[in-house]
């Protein structure tokens, strides 16, 4: 069945390059990012796990632990990690997942049932595993985006959404588009006009249904 947002995250316990995890005791009370990939030591995920390697101390900030998951060993992982570093210039401080048994990849619904890594498999046997999750601490799926092997992340809007997330977790708001911290939230229809007011200050009505407001402290 396919991964829905509120669902769930499926759980599980894997080999990773930080020893044995296990999914939702590893989460915590945290968000948590899981970012998959179809095989080590090839450019296009070799700069993406570069990427999250400099943005680990915003995540961080964020209360939000990433993890990598990606169809090889953890020796193939710890081995490409090298490369990972030397191209970001920073330590890759984050657990990479072995998949080798696509144990992951097919529970998350990236690879159908049946999928199996043939013997001098390239990317493209595995290349629908190229999906970003985001999981709440309720341990709940929060976005899921999923792209192309020739389409490299773009993992500032993945830091974006993040925060969107937790900004309208728990409260009657939503952001709009294109929206970045800071800038003023759409109130949510469930609050009229007075009780809207009452909780977030003046409001700046556009439209009956279209009200924005600064956003929450948290």
């Amino acid at each position: 069945m396919a991964i829905r947002i509120n669902d769930i995250a499926p759980d599980f316990t894997a080999d990773s390059t930080a020893g044995e995890l296990s999914l939702h005791d590893w989460i915590g009370d945290s968000y948590a990012i899981l970012f998959s990939h179809p095989k080590d030591f090839t450019p296009v995920c070799t700069t993406e796990f570069a990427a999250v390697a400099k943005l680990v101390p915003e995540f961080n900030k964020r209360n939000t632990k990433v993890m990598g998951v990606s169809v090889d060993s953890v020796d193939d992982h710890k081995k490409w990690v090298r490369d990972i570093e030397a191209f970001a210039g920073t330590q890759a401080d984050f657990p990479i997942i072995d998949d080798t048994s696509l144990k992951v990849s097919k529970l998350y619904n990236m690879l159908p049932a049946e999928a199996y890594l043939p013997d001098g498999r390239t990317p493209a046997d595995s290349a629908t595993v190229r999906t970003v999750f985001i999981i709440g601490p309720d341990k709940k799926i929060r976005l899921t985006m999923t792209y192309p092997m020739s389409v490299g992340r773009n993992f500032a809007e993945i830091l974006r959404a993040l925060d969107a997330i937790q900004t309208t977790d728990g409260v009657a708001i939503a952001t709009p588009a294109d929206w970045v911290p800071g800038e003023d939230v759409i109130v949510a229809l469930s609050l009229d006009d007075a009780q809207a007011k009452e909780k977030f200050g003046e409001l700046d009505i556009k439209l009956p249904y279209l009200r924005f407001a600064k956003a929450p402290s948290k």
